[in-house]
């Protein structure tokens, strides 16, 4: 409850409209104050084009009455102030639209709604939480993304576990499972599917009616503060998966709001979105900038949130419905979207998710970018589970499926998607992907996944990845748990736990992620045989790692690999380990060098290479670093480069 009565000043209206109120959720909304002489709850809406405003609600049986907003200005802020404590009321707008109806409409700023199919706001005050995360704002204060290790888990809570009646978990309950058991498997950070109040449960969350209010499906806003808190507590980063480009037409909603298109676009060609039978909204308008970049502030200020994965990127780049006309207003939402949010917060993380070519889209905006910190490398998804479906023996005629990628690797500052939309609508699970009999699946599941993770970008897996989930994801029902009783699924899990121990503790796989000094090919030509080599590098010259990847049902022994560095090598990992569910051709000994060279380096190893299998050596012992090679002093300036931007 705040203090004193707060009525919009002529100032902020003017910014409101001028499209840089970014705390305009403290004015707009439902707000209770304590004054001198009482209490009193104030309303207050923006519907440009409405004949009139009531406030109706559970307090005055659901009829206008004398509950009448006051239009503050002509730009159409209405207002009105009830000297009641209505916390916990539930309410709507009646608003008369031009040509005469009338019709009931969800608060757009509610901080709090019914649970569907309900569908009223509910007054409700975000203000009463006690935050315990000042240690991990610290330490997060103190890093840089690009140089630190990120593995994100995807997911979607309503489908994550569910009770054995079939109930959903509440945050507080997904507070005590959710996060050990991110612990145990060693993610970095959770991203999830949209949290915004959203009608219809299979839509996931991304056709939103209440931006503002965290969805009452798993319980009230202050226990999603409580999970996020908690999260931040054990060390994990929270990346909310936001909707600024499309909301959801349901009639309560956001869609026609005063009765004409107040947030989405007036040209019908504008304003449907064909694809998801939802409205774009119009970011020509500047009182929608406000509304979604204030939504961004929101989340951050409330909700603590690390960082926001910005769903459909190319659907605001360009014209809707359109791949090839540029929406200028879309664009310049982005940049002034990313400058806001970077100074209310510098640790903020954003993230793109774009299937387009455009380019600098992790580019700052003050050096022509769009301001993302990373992008979604939909291509090299795209290109290497399409690389992976192909059968081994014809994986030769699409070499380039894996090498393309590496011609852009860094360009952009990129996150490597494993998703639900990937593992959905009959895609198939990514064991299931794989080509072959039930071992095979299990051997290409573990090469996957581990050419992901030596591959140069961020991570990210969508829940059920973690233990080779056999069929697609059901956003009905929860994980095919049962399956951690299966020997080669509890293998498989094994196996995702060590190669993020190994990545979380290896520099070279993720210090010089987003620049070329990172990454050397050793072998990138070998198609007949589909085996592919190459170095990741740290910043330090003698960090680094071998990477050998064999994507075909054949084992060699005895295969030589030029290496750069004279002395011994270890295996750290061989994913046809039987602990993993392998074959167990593994290479035990301490591997030596030979003086002949290959591959075009100095040095070169022999070692077993395991059908569909990843194996990343580690040198055990080098020669000095010669002095003033200056190789270190690239990386170094490559790494500082970063840092800058």
């Amino acid at each position: 409850m705040q203090v004193e009565t707060v009525y919009p000043t002529e100032f902020q209206l003017h910014l409101f409209h001028e499209g840089n109120l970014f705390e305009s959720y403290k004015l707009l909304g439902s707000h209770v104050y304590r004054q001198n002489e009482g209490v009193c709850t104030i309303f207050c809406v923006w519907a440009p084009h409405a004949q009139q405003v009531h406030l109706v609600g559970d307090f005055n049986n659901w009829k206008a009455g004398n509950y009448s907003l006051e239009r503050m200005n002509n730009e159409g802020i209405w207002l009105i102030k009830v000297d009641k404590d209505l916390t916990g009321a539930l309410y709507k707008y009646e608003i008369t639209t031009p040509d005469g109806r009338k019709i009931l409409k969800a608060d757009p700023y509610a901080f709090y709604s019914e649970i569907r199919p309900n569908t009223a706001s509910i007054v409700y005050s975000l203000d009463n939480y006690k935050w315990k995360d000042s240690k991990w704002k610290q330490k997060k204060a103190k890093k840089n993304s690009l140089n630190e290790p990120m593995a994100i888990y995807e997911v979607h809570l309503g489908s994550w576990r569910v009770h054995e009646d079939g109930t959903l978990y509440n945050y507080r309950e997904l507070a005590e499972e959710l996060i050990p058991y991110c612990l145990e498997q060693g993610f970095t950070h959770l991203e999830i599917l949209p949290l915004v109040e959203h009608p219809l449960d299979i839509s996931w969350g991304y056709q939103g009616t209440g931006y503002y209010s965290a969805t009452s499906r798993f319980g009230e806003p202050v226990d999603l503060m409580y999970f996020i808190d908690q999260c931040h507590q054990n060390g994990l980063g929270v990346i909310f998966d936001w909707v600024p480009g499309h909301f959801c037409k349901d009639s309560h909603g956001l869609y026609q709001f005063d009765g004409t298109s107040q947030f989405d676009y007036a040209n019908p060609l504008d304003r449907e979105n064909e694809v998801w039978g939802t409205a774009n909204f119009d970011l020509g308008k500047m009182e929608v900038h406000s509304f979604l970049i204030s939504n961004a502030v929101f989340w951050m200020e409330y909700f603590h949130i690390d960082g926001f994965r910005v769903d459909a990127v190319s659907n605001i780049i360009y014209w809707p419905n359109s791949n090839t006309s540029v929406n200028p207003y879309g664009i310049d939402f982005l940049k002034k979207l990313h400058q806001t949010v970077c100074q209310y917060d510098p640790t903020i993380i954003m993230f793109a998710e774009d299937s387009t070519d455009w380019p600098q889209v992790t580019a700052p905006v003050h050096y022509g970018g769009i301001g993302f910190h990373y992008k979604w490398n939909m291509g090299w998804m795209n290109d290497l589970l399409s690389y992976m479906e192909t059968s081994s023996e014809n994986r030769r005629f699409v070499h380039d499926k894996i090498t393309f990628s590496l011609h852009y690797a860094f360009s952009e500052n990129f996150v490597l998607p494993l998703s639900h939309d990937e593992v959905v609508h009959g895609k198939k699970s990514l064991l299931n992907k794989m080509p072959g009999d039930y071992w095979q699946k299990f051997a290409q599941f573990r090469l996957l996944i581990g050419f992901m993770f030596t591959h140069p970008g961020k991570k990210l897996l969508f829940m059920g990845a973690e233990f080779a989930q056999f069929d697609e994801w059901k956003d009905k029902e929860q994980l095919d748990w049962m399956l951690y009783d299966y020997e080669m699924h509890k293998k498989a899990n094994e196996y995702i736990k060590e190669l993020l121990k190994i990545y979380k503790r290896s520099k070279p796989l993720y210090q010089l992620d987003h620049v070329y000094e990172g990454f050397e090919w050793i072998d990138v030509n070998n198609k007949d045989q589909s085996i592919f080599s190459f170095i990741r590098k740290g910043v330090k010259d003698e960090d680094f790692l071998i990477v050998i990847g064999n994507f075909t049902h054949q084992t060699y022994e005895n295969y030589l690999v030029g290496v750069p560095v004279e002395g011994s090598y270890r295996e750290v990992l061989n994913s046809d380990a039987d602990r993993f569910g392998g074959a167990n051709y593994i290479n035990k000994k301490v591997i030596k060098t030979q003086e002949t060279s290959f591959h075009g380096k100095p040095f070169s190893v022999q070692i077993t290479i395991p059908a569909f299998s990843i194996i990343i050596l580690r040198p055990v012992q080098h020669r000095k670093e010669r002095k003033g090679n200056g190789k270190e002093k690239v990386r170094r300036n490559a790494i500082s480069r970063r840092k800058r931007e």
